[in-house]
């Protein structure tokens, strides 16, 4: 039976970032795998969080999952805090984790900066909790970004390790899931910026809880530039090159997000609209995008007026979760030596 587990953190004011590089890919591999979606709350309180502010950014994030199409009912989605077997799992791993192995983790270095006295050993630790993640359900797949990759290496050195030690196949080694390249979605103000919540201005991104009216009006006023949209012949080896990216950030951008949202290849997307003017093409991405974003947000802004019925999905998510890791803890703690009642 091929399993994926993914996570993702909860936080809040989602934007066409999260929806392209993350949330889209789940709804399509929910066709192919038995899928576990996981608000990963105790993986986001390594560095502090608002309580308040936590809660509500959790059930974002699940209306999100769910107003994006991912079917709650043949799929578990939950938040990871409600599962305790994820903590359990995760202090075994510490146990059975090597400290150079975490010391080598280039995104603890990134978060910690200079200042890693006085990081939390959570966030030092965090690999190990993310391994306990896709273990503790026996994940056989895991779909990766590039800044994942290597916590995923660390998964499967801590599944290999553990069945060697003890001398039982316990845990699958996970293979990564590579969705193919991601969508770089930049500011719509400045393409050599990512889009980002932390930008005081909310014209410079597509919040998933924004309706049609806003998505058109921000799509619009989006920056471009006075020359006509390129051709096709301007990609190598069908990519775009970093100089032409450039050049004209604002225009790439564009088609970019355009691509993803057609679910097109970028040559394709040239060859559409190859010499046009910038104010017909944002006429058309304007029209893409209310198609595929606007009934999310209005969905979106349903549930976060009814925040009883996320509680139920993830409730009942964590209640099924639970259901599928308690054998598999079950069968660790006893190739371990715990004794249990």
């Amino acid at each position: 039976m091929n399993r994926i587990f993914s996570g993702v953190q909860p936080t809040g004011n989602l934007h066409l970032g999260n929806y392209l590089g993350a949330i889209r890919n789940w709804v399509s591999l929910q066709r192919d795998y038995e899928c576990l979606f996981c608000v990963v709350d105790l993986h986001a309180i390594t560095v502090w969080q608002d309580p308040a502010q936590l809660r509500a950014s959790t059930r974002e994030v699940a209306a999100a999952m769910i107003a994006s199409g991912i079917d709650a009912s043949k799929h578990i989605v939950f938040n990871q805090s409600q599962v305790s077997g994820h903590a359990e799992l995760a202090w075994i791993f510490n146990c059975v984790a090597r400290l150079g192995w975490l010391d080598r983790m280039t995104q603890f270095k990134e978060k910690a900066g200079k200042d890693k006295e006085r990081a939390s050993v959570g966030l030092y630790a965090y690999p190990n909790l993310m391994a306990a993640d896709i273990l503790l359900y026996k994940g056989t797949h895991v779909p990766v970004g590039e800044d994942q990759k290597q916590h995923l290496e660390l998964t499967r050195d801590i599944a290999q390790k553990f069945n060697n030690d003890f001398g039982v196949e316990v845990f699958p080694i996970p293979q990564p899931l590579i969705l193919g390249a991601a969508t770089r979605v930049m500011s719509l103000r400045d393409g050599t910026r990512k889009m980002s919540k932390s930008e005081p201005s909310d014209m410079t991104r597509i919040n998933m809880t924004d309706g049609p009216d806003d998505i058109a009006k921000k799509v619009r006023k989006a920056t471009s530039d006075p020359d006509l949209l390129p051709g096709p012949d301007a990609l190598d080896a069908g990519a775009v090159p970093e100089a032409a990216r450039q050049a004209r950030p604002e225009a790439y951008n564009l088609l970019g997000i355009y691509a993803a949202l057609a679910d097109k290849p970028m040559a394709a997307v040239l060859e559409e609209f190859a010499g046009a003017q910038f104010s017909h093409f944002k006429a058309v991405l304007t029209d893409l995008a209310v198609a595929a974003l606007g009934p999310i947000g209005q969905e979106m802004t349903r549930l976060a007026a009814d925040p009883g019925t996320v509680d139920a999905v993830l409730r009942e998510g964590a209640e099924r979760a639970r259901a599928v890791a308690a054998p598999i803890l079950d069968e660790v703690y006893d190739v371990v030596g715990f004794l249990r009642p």
